[in-house]
Formats: C-alpha cells, structure tokens, sequence
C-alpha cells in the first residue's frame, strides 16, 4: 500500500524520496526491517498474550532430557511469523504481481490448517489434533491451486535467450545501457536441473516424446509433482520443529538462498550473465522472502534455547508451503533435495525408522530401530547432545547445502 501511495505522490506531486519505492532493493531492505521490528517488538506481546490464555504446548513423555520444562511453553507462535510477514508485503510489495498473490494463498491456506490443528491439540486438549488426513487434504488442495494458478496464469511466464550461447559482455555489467536480446516471453513448465550443462527441462517432455500433440496436457503431470512437493516439503518443516529454533534457523537459510534465486532470476541483466532462465516479474518475489526471512529471525529471538514460544503447527506447515511455493514459482524445484536437506533428512530418518520397525516385527517378532529415535535430532538427543549443539550444528550443515545450492548456478 505504502508502494501505491509512494507512486501517487511521485506522479501527481513529485514528492521528494517518493521515488525510491521503485527500487526492489530499496523495498526489500524496508521489508526485511519492518518484519524484525514487528516479530520482536510486537511478537513479545503475542507471547503474553498467549500466556494470559494459557495456550501451552502439551508434551508427550519421550525420554528426552529436559522435556519435562518445555511443558506449558506458549504454542501457536506461528501466527507471530504470518502477521510479521504479511504486514510487510501489503505495506511494500506490488498486490497484482501473480507470484505475490500466490504466495499470501499459500501463507493464508497452511496458516489456517496448522492454526486448525492447533487449536485442536490446545483446546480441546486433544494431543492428536487435527487428523493426519484432513492435512493431507489441505495440503493436496494447496497443491492443485499453485499447480493450476503455474499452469494456466497467462502471467506466469519465462523468456528466452534470442541466442542462448551468448553471454552478457563485461562492458554490460560495468553499466552500459545495452540489454540482452531476449525472445518473446513463453508459457512454459521449463524448471532447473542441477549440475547438469543444458540444465533447463519441459515437463512436457515427459509425455510429449509419445506425441507432439500430447504436450498441451502436460499438466497432468506437472500438477501431481506441484502436489508432492508442497506435501513432502511442509511435512517435512513440520517434522523438523521438534527443538528449539532447529525449523525456524533451518528455514531462514533456505528461504534466504529462494530470495538469491528470485532476485536474479527476476533481473534480465543477471539472468543473462549467470545463463540461467529469466522470468519476468518474478523479482518482486524478493519483497515477499525478504519479510518472511526477518519474521523468522526475529521468531528466533524467542525460539531459540530455552524457548519462550514455540511456533506450533501454525507456523511449521506455513513455513514448508511457502518454501515448497518459492521453489516451484522460481523453478528451482528440483533443487529442494540439496537445499531443504535438513527437511529430506528429518522425512526420510521417520520413514526408515517405521518402515524397518514393522519389516523386523513381521519377520523377527521383535520390531527393531535403525536410530535411537526418530526424526533424527532426537536420535542426536537420546545419543547426550545438548539440544544447542544439535540445532547449530544442522545450522552449519544447512549453510552448506545453501552454498552447494548456489554454486549449481555455474557449476555445470
């Protein structure tokens, strides 16, 4: 609003300074600014307000060292990262970009269902909460909407390279007014593939090689995969909030590493220069992430050990769709193995651990555990870590894997 405002006065009065709310840099500073000052300043009073309505986190006896103290701790501190994240956006961003509205979708829709589910485990102090298929559900139904809004939005759209071996001259890069020839803008389901030298795939490729004319269904299969990623990815934030500030320091650097993405994929010169794939209007994409990653730094203030809030479900589902949404919006999709490696770890540590547990009990008798204790951070607690180190030390290995991310830009 505050963009629309600026814009006004720029137009109509000349107003002095008007016109830095142009420049996304300018505008992403602001957001990354505001969003800290809210989630620290106003986040404070969300907590104790949440206190005075004895909104407490129930814990499930695990034989975990110092669980018993997390008892009572205020849950649904999520709702602290959506309101810090979403005032941000509507006061700077551009509100008819596509890729904005898709996101506010996303944080609004996975906002509600793990508000729902903690609602559920709080007040009705059911510790199951809401049932595993009703998210399922809610997440399919997020799924089908990016799915079709990537699909079928005539304002989503790629450009291509009028010669795509052409690499921007250093003269350009030094500041000259010359810009890369570019081809017509397309409507495509082109993603990433990392490390490889021609590293742009069609996801109609799957099933045009049958027939040509089968490329215009391509949907089919670009829809179900959309589907599986924003399911695999929020699952997978969810299981990851399982310490103190292990999800919201996990995802900060990951959404960070999105916010690279989309500030050069959303930059014609940069795109050029780095031969990666533009796509218009992608770079206001940065507003939102740059908000999003400073309501989840200022989250940590409180979040981290010893935890005065925990985000709860409202935030662990909100913060996976969005990642999976920024993904698969700066079609880096392909990527999230590498860069949502903490997530892939925690999902897969689950799924070895019940599926090796009832292989041994069918066949031996006796279910058997592959870890001490899944997800895998608890594996680390039942082994003596102090949950402090475990958290900063998947911190260390997540940076790792967002350079490693990064570096698949050239490294070819």
């Amino acid at each position: 609003m505050l963009y629309y405002l600026f814009q006004f006065l720029e137009d109509k009065y000349q107003f002095p300074g008007a016109q830095l709310f142009e420049y996304l840099s300018f505008r992403s500073a602001m957001a990354i600014l505001l969003s800290l000052l809210i989630s620290t300043i106003y986040g404070k009073r969300i907590i104790n307000y949440l206190q005075t309505k004895q909104i407490g986190e129930s814990v499930r006896e695990l034989g975990l060292q110092g669980q018993s103290e997390k008892a009572g701790t205020p849950t649904m501190g999520g709702i602290i990262i959506i309101i810090s994240t979403l005032i941000p956006v509507l006061l700077l961003a551009k509100l008819e970009n596509i890729y904005v509205i898709l996101l506010i979708i996303t944080t609004l829709w996975m906002g509600a269902i793990g508000f729902l589910d903690d609602y559920i485990k709080t007040f009705k102090k059911d510790k199951e909460g809401l049932p595993g298929k009703f998210k399922i559900i809610g997440q399919i139904g997020l799924g089908l909407i990016v799915g079709c809004i990537m699909y079928f939005n005539d304002g989503i759209t790629v450009k291509e390279k009028a010669n795509p071996k052409e690499v921007i001259s250093q003269e350009m890069m030094l500041g000259t007014n010359k810009l890369p020839e570019m081809g017509p803008e397309q409507k495509t389901l082109t993603t990433t593939i990392p490390f490889v030298k021609n590293n742009e795939f069609d996801y109609s490729r799957i099933i045009s090689w049958i027939n040509p004319d089968l490329a215009k269904y391509a949907w089919v299969i670009f829809i179900p995969i959309v589907i599986f990623i924003v399911t695999a990815v929020s699952n997978g934030a969810n299981l990851t909030d399982g310490i103190d500030g292990l999800a919201a320091g996990s995802s900060a650097i990951i959404v960070l590493t999105l916010g690279i993405f989309a500030w050069v994929s959303g930059n014609i010169i940069f795109s050029d220069y780095l031969n990666i794939m533009y796509i218009p209007n992608s770079g206001e994409m940065t507003i939102y992430i740059t908000a999003f990653a400073g309501a989840l730094v200022g989250f940590l203030w409180y979040n981290t050990y010893p935890a005065q809030v925990f985000m709860g479900d409202t935030g662990s589902l909100t913060i996976g769709g969005i990642i999976a949404v920024l993904a698969i919006a700066t079609r880096k999709e392909l990527l999230i193995p590498i860069l949502c490696g903490i997530f892939l770890v925690e999902n897969l540590s689950v799924m070895l651990q019940v599926a090796w547990f009832k292989y041994t009990k069918k066949r031996f008798g006796e279910g058997r555990r592959i870890f001490l204790m899944s997800p895998l951070h608890h594996h680390y607690q039942k082994k003596g870590h102090h949950e402090s180190k475990i958290v900063v030390r998947f911190w260390v290995v997540g940076i790792f894997l967002a350079i490693l991310t990064i570096v698949t830009l050239k490294l070819r």
